[in-house]
């Protein structure tokens, strides 16, 4: 099954190539985890709002469901570390403590950022499958120091779906490393949130500037009644 161009996303009609299946597309979706969703979690502690967040959350299941029934492959992130932060450069490591939030500080829900903690868990109502990648990176992007293009190459994925957050840090980072690799990226911006508002329709707007320089953006709903009609 293939599909036509989205004719809702914008601003351009999405995917370029002027058509997209499962077969060669990827729904990431990126750092849906407790340290970022939960009111306990690391971004809390850094003292920004779960509203935009946590808002993400239901939209994404809608769109994890309808990605999964079409087969399409499923590719979760973590922004995570080793237990022993070797992976944690100087810059992040003090710009996280002076935002009141050490990573491999202890919270509520065990080490922030760290790896086999619960505060790295990706949150309950997205839970992987059996079969469903999981990319743990130390960084905003998911492509660096990770083996996330190596697999899409060989998987051929050539269009990527988007979500998660914050669309103005990991998504966005996200966002940029793929379209510089040769991947048609469609955000899906109801499955997505920042630490505000403003910060995420900044996001949404860079996205679109120069006639979607990085990409395309559409609402779940969108592709749900495409995938729907067949």
């Amino acid at each position: 099954m293939s599909w036509a161009p989205l004719p809702s996303s914008r601003p351009y009609h999405w995917p370029l190539s002027g058509q997209w299946s499962a077969q060669d597309t990827a729904l990431l979706i990126i750092d849906m985890q407790q340290d970022f969703l939960s009111p306990d979690g690391y971004f809390a502690q850094m003292g920004y709002s779960l509203a935009s967040t946590q808002a993400a959350i239901e939209p994404t299941r809608s769109l994890l469901a309808g990605a999964r029934e079409e087969g399409m492959l499923v590719i979760y992130t973590r922004e995570s570390h080793r237990p022993d932060l070797m992976d944690l450069s100087p810059t992040k490591r003090a710009r996280a403590q002076a935002m009141g939030a050490p990573i491999g500080g202890a919270g509520p829900l065990g080490r922030f950022l760290v790896r086999g903690e619960a505060g790295c868990d990706i949150v309950e109502q997205l839970t992987p499958q059996s079969g469903e990648l999981i990319i743990d990176k130390p960084g905003n992007g998911a492509f660096h120091a990770t083996d996330l293009d190596q697999v899409l190459r060989a998987q051929g994925i050539r269009h990527l779906l988007l979500c998660g957050v914050t669309t103005d840090v990991c998504v966005h980072s996200t966002l940029r490393e793929a379209n510089d690799l040769g991947y048609d990226c469609l955000l899906v911006e109801d499955c997505c949130g920042a630490g505000s508002a403003e910060l995420h329709e900044a996001s949404l707007m860079m996205m679109m500037n120069e006639g979607g320089i990085f990409g395309a953006v559409a609402k779940q709903d969108e592709l749900i009644e495409l995938w729907q009609r067949g």
